[in-house]
């Protein structure tokens, strides 16, 4: 069902593509606007991952570079029937994460510094729990070429703005043609984000819960996120706002309403949904309490993570990173 999710998805944004190359330039600009999307989408397929890792300066780590991090995320897995995920880590002071890859044999998970600062390691691990949630769904592959589809839409509407007005361009809608393209187009394409991030976010958020075992420690990150990530500015999401339907929570200042023009539902309808799943549960951990060793949590070392787990290579790091 999710491949022929995917494949509609893929034929509107192409055809939202080839529909505002038609309103900058023509048939002519609708059959290079086609060509270019047909390429968009087989370089998406392959390579959207790791664009969006290298947007945000993700870093792989490994259990000798972040031993906690990464055995949690290595439980989680194991608990959930997945194949080991890479794991990444994002130098950004604002709490958030995102899962990526166009399967479960090709997946990575992020988390920023901020969230591994921020949160306690159960909070954590119901975190990953959410982001392996989205691979175990197959929700990345659709989430990732969205965002690069979406991305590209925007800026070709950006450059109606230079070409669109020629007149040698054979654009039959003239110049309201190129408003259009400017204005609707981009506005669809973040439309169809927010569709997609919204309906992904429950399943994932009850999928993650059942994971961890306790929907209560998924809601307590979610409360902790969400008002950190509205106090702190993380300038590569702003940079990249097509990728911000990615993250657990918004990671753009100013659109945390569940409206019309947010990417994610509203963090308090996600808590309450947890909390009535906590009490359908029974209030119990699932057993997931007595599983953390396995899934890395060592509470005898200093800190959350211990003084080993700071990820390798240069550049500058802040708090239990380096």
């Amino acid at each position: 069902m999710n491949m022929i999710k995917t494949a509609m998805l893929i034929a509107f944004m192409t055809a939202l593509f080839m529909g505002l190359g038609f309103m900058i330039g023509g048939r002519a600009g609708m059959m290079i606007a086609f060509v270019f999307a047909a390429g968009m989408n087989l370089f998406s397929y392959w390579n959207s991952d790791k664009m969006v890792l290298k947007m945000h300066h993700a870093q792989e780590v490994d259990a000798r570079s972040a031993p906690e991090y990464y055995r949690i995320v290595e439980g989680l897995a194991g608990r959930a029937g997945l194949p080991m995920p890479k794991v990444y880590v994002i130098n950004n002071a604002q709490p958030n994460a995102f899962a990526t890859g166009r399967n479960p044999e090709n997946a990575a998970v992020a988390a920023t510094t901020g969230l591994l600062e921020r949160l306690t390691p159960e909070e954590v691990a119901a975190v990953m729990a959410h982001e392996l949630a989205h691979v175990q769904n197959r929700d990345t592959l659709i989430m990732t070429i969205t965002a690069t589809l979406a991305g590209a839409i925007s800026m070709l509407g950006n450059f109606a703005f230079f070409f669109g007005g020629n007149r040698d361009n054979n654009n039959p809608l003239g110049f309201i043609g190129v408003i259009a393209a400017i204005i609707v187009a981009p506005l669809a394409a973040m439309i169809v984000q927010m569709a997609i991030s919204r309906t992904r976010e429950y399943a994932a958020d009850r999928r993650g819960a059942e994971i961890c075992g306790n929907p209560g420690w998924l809601a307590s990150a979610l409360g902790k996120i969400a008002g950190a990530a509205g106090r702190t500015v993380n300038q590569d999401a702003e940079r990249n706002p097509a990728t911000a339907h990615m993250f657990i929570i918004n990671p753009l200042s100013g659109q945390r309403m569940d409206n019309l023009f947010s990417t994610h539902p509203d963090t308090a309808n996600r808590i309450a949904a947890l909390k009535q799943m906590a009490l359908e549960m029974g209030g119990g951990d699932g057993g997931f309490v007595a599983a953390t060793p396995q899934a890395g949590i060592d509470r005898t070392r200093s800190g959350p993570w211990g003084r080993g787990d700071r990820p390798s290579g240069g550049g500058r790091k802040r708090g239990p990173w380096g």
